[in-house]
């Protein structure tokens, strides 16, 4: 209590705006409020405008950047700055965006592109289910297991790989959303087919 009375006297409101994002995520660890929304303000548009691209909806976004907000929030304390905070808080938004997409989605393809490596197999599509209950059954059963393979690769990985799956445009587009470059965006996506490649060779 003490800690936090100290740094809210020290960090008043009208000098937040001064400060660093470092200080400020040492003053919200400590329990001011008020530089965690500094905080926020602070990179909103970056994060809003990525989450935008995801979503393509405008309200959708703004949903999505409050959640981001209240979840970054809730686990401010566990930032232990190996990233910047913007960036921290920007992955926390695009996985936020991607689960909205998920649930509202009823038919999912999931596929990589196809050009990037010939010699490489591609991630199965799993089409619309048609009458037939055992095709019906089947397609679900593979929907699952990609589903499963995809959650297990590493972060960088997954991240990529489930904004190509819920995304209509280019790789370029891809690498805007994700902050990184189209180099790097090629290669996440090559090195998460070789990683898929075990668990769905059976599909």
């Amino acid at each position: 209590m003490g800690s936090e009375m100290n740094f809210s006297k020290a960090f008043a409101p009208c000098t937040l705006f001064t400060l660093s994002d470092s200080s400020l995520v040492v003053a919200a660890q400590s329990g001011v409020h008020q530089a965690y929304v500094e905080l926020c303000l602070r990179h909103r548009e970056m994060v809003f405008r990525t989450v935008h691209r995801i979503t393509r909806n405008l309200e959708d976004a703004e949903d999505v950047l409050q959640e981001s907000w209240m979840r970054g929030f809730m686990h401010i304390r566990a930032f232990d700055g190996r990233s910047a905070f913007s960036t921290w808080l920007t992955r926390i938004a695009i996985n936020a965006a991607l689960m909205l997409l998920r649930k509202r989605r009823s038919v999912h393809e999931y596929s990589l592109d196809q050009t990037l490596e010939p010699n490489h197999p591609r991630i199965p599509e799993i089409q619309e289910p048609g009458q037939n209950p055992e095709e019906r059954f089947l397609a679900r059963e593979e929907q699952l297991l990609v589903r499963r393979a995809v959650r297990r690769l590493p972060p960088r990985l997954r991240v990529v790989v489930e904004l190509r799956q819920t995304q209509e445009g280019s790789i370029e587009d891809i690498a805007a959303v994700a902050g990184i470059s189209v180099a790097a965006t090629k290669s996440r996506l090559l090195r998460a087919k070789v990683a898929l490649r075990r668990p769905l060779r059976h599909l």
